[in-house]
């Protein structure tokens, strides 16, 4: 059964959530906390929330999901309450700005263009954001680039993803996978050189960067997100570690003594029983 609120609130729920934000940040009456957070002290707990949401949906929690979207809707209030104070805009502006794009992106919906299918949609969409993209960059005095628009404060290997779509839709792309698995295996080679020259810090990082990039590349090749490949082997490399703990009686001691042939055996031994 759906939560049912104890009263209804003057204006709907949405607008009594942009009444306890303005409360919580009224300098006198409000909350400490909220009342002296910035922009850029909110920015790492609009990405944890959002974060959160996503875990919600890999787990098909949808009361998880219920309340993690109020959590990163509180963020989205929280940032336009902090812009609303500083003169700047206000949530409505947020919500304007946002209609008028999906409007605006949408013209087969919302005016005379058609379209094929969820393909051409696609395509459709990133023609639109390019469009605005180059505009943005002519008004703004600098010269468009493909790239624009891929926001530093995505995950890397995410960032990789979007940098390489940007580069493939202009034809700077590989034809075929098995050509950026030559890659890797170069860009392997070229660490394996540097470790062997004893090349610093700074070396190894470069080249190791080189590797994953490659690998994110790979990635896109056939298809699959990265990130959610990684979380994958993440899951899986919990999952498998639990079970050397277990198969040590949960003692760390015992973990810390054993040699690395007996842990070898406990790895594989847990792989076997996945299976």
């Amino acid at each position: 059964m759906a939560d049912t609120p104890s009263h209804t609130p003057r204006g709907g729920p949405m607008a009594e959530l942009r009444r306890i934000m303005a409360r919580l940040r009224d300098p006198e009456n409000g909350c400490p906390w909220d009342a002296e957070q910035t922009f850029a002290s909110i920015a790492p707990y609009t990405i944890e929330e959002a974060y959160e949401v996503a875990d919600a949906i890999a787990q098909g929690d949808l009361p998880a999901l219920k309340d993690e979207l109020g959590d990163l809707l509180l963020q989205v209030v929280f940032h336009a309450r902090m812009a609303e104070e500083a003169g700047a805009f206000d949530f409505d502006a947020v919500a304007a700005a946002i209609n008028a794009k999906m409007i605006r992106r949408h013209p087969h919906v919302f005016a005379d263009n058609a379209v094929e299918n969820a393909t051409a949609q696609t395509r459709a969409w990133e023609d639109h954001k390019s469009e605005e993209r180059h505009a943005k960059a002519k008004a703004d005095g600098r010269t468009p680039s493909v790239l624009d628009g891929v926001a530093l404060s995505l995950p890397a290997l995410s960032r990789a993803l979007k940098l390489q779509r940007r580069a493939a839709r202009v034809g700077f792309d590989w034809p075929e996978a098995v050509q950026v698995l030559d890659k890797i295996e170069e860009e392997i080679g070229e660490l394996r050189a540097e470790v062997d020259s004893g090349a610093g810090r700074g070396r190894l990082e470069d080249e190791l960067g080189d590797i994953l990039f490659a690998v994110a590349n790979l990635a896109r090749h056939f298809g699959i997100d990265p990130e959610a490949a990684l979380r994958g082997t993440n899951e899986k490399f919990v999952r498998r570690f639990r079970a050397i703990e277990e198969r040590f009686g949960g003692d760390p001691q015992a973990l810390t003594k054993a040699s690395l042939e007996e842990l070898e055996s406990a790895w594989q031994a847990a792989k076997a029983g996945e299976t």
